[in-house]
């Protein structure tokens, strides 16, 4: 059985809204919580007020998140909350007014999972509200460390926590990341620590990071933290598309 985000298994199956969540656990599977400030590229993308994916900040107006987060919604349906570590408040709301699944996203195949949030108005930058870099080159390392940040359940099934949660994560050589699974293609990242440790329902749509980079936006896995690898979307594979997407509605 394969996990991928959808939100309607996360309002349906867990029902978590800001003000319910807990903050009892390891979080993410394995990770630890955030520092207030720390990943200041994080975006918390809900449904009223429920979170139900991740994001980040590429732009004064810009999220990137995953297609399949952005399935089943109208364009105005998602609102986005910037700054804040926690679920149940603090942070800056914004919404959205368009949104964009990638032309050639397969449901089936869990490909080209990538997507884009317009907001209503420029986000106002500061010391926990920063933008984040795209790669300027394809990352090819393995055996590096990427850290992912989310408010991912702390297992499948379980509750999202209210705390920001990050872990430092492994990224495994290519040719093991294509051996992993037949959906799996050269636009795909996947990262592997050990059974115990990953991503999980929430962090679907957050953002991979190394080197001060994302270089992969969540994607999908088998829940959770079992023992193998987490897949992610190649951001360096999308950057024409994005820039593309970005410079066709820049009013």
């Amino acid at each position: 059985m394969l996990w991928i985000f959808y939100i309607l298994s996360i309002v349906a199956i867990h029902g978590i809204s800001a003000d319910e969540s807990s903050n009892h656990g390891p979080k993410i599977v394995g990770g630890s919580s955030a520092t207030d400030g720390q990943y200041p590229y994080q975006a918390s993308l809900r449904l009223n007020n429920r979170h139900f994916c991740g994001g980040s900040i590429i732009d004064k107006r810009w999220i990137l998140t995953a297609s399949h987060c952005l399935t089943g919604f109208n364009n105005t349906a998602i609102s986005v909350v910037l700054g804040s570590n926690t679920l149940n408040k603090g942070g800056d709301r914004y919404a959205s007014v368009k949104r964009w699944i990638h032309p050639y996203y397969s449901p089936a195949f869990i490909r080209n999972d990538i997507g884009l949030i317009k907001l209503d108005k420029d986000i106002v930058f500061g010391d926990k509200v920063k933008p984040i870099a795209l790669p300027k080159k394809n990352f090819e390392k393995s055996d590096y460390p990427a850290t992912l940040s989310g408010w991912g359940t702390t297992s499948y099934p379980g509750n999202a926590p209210n705390e920001l949660q990050h872990i430092e994560l492994t990224v495994i050589d290519q040719k093991q990341c294509l051996s992993a699974s037949y959906r799996n293609t050269n636009s795909n990242i996947c990262t592997f620590n050990k059974h115990g440790e990953g991503a999980c329902h929430g962090d679907s749509g957050g953002p991979l990071v190394a080197d001060g980079t994302q270089i992969g936006v969540v994607s999908w896995g088998v829940p959770c933290a079992k023992g193998h690898p987490d897949v992610f979307t190649r951001v360096y594979s999308y950057l024409n598309w994005i820039k593309r997407i970005k410079e066709d509605n820049s009013l």
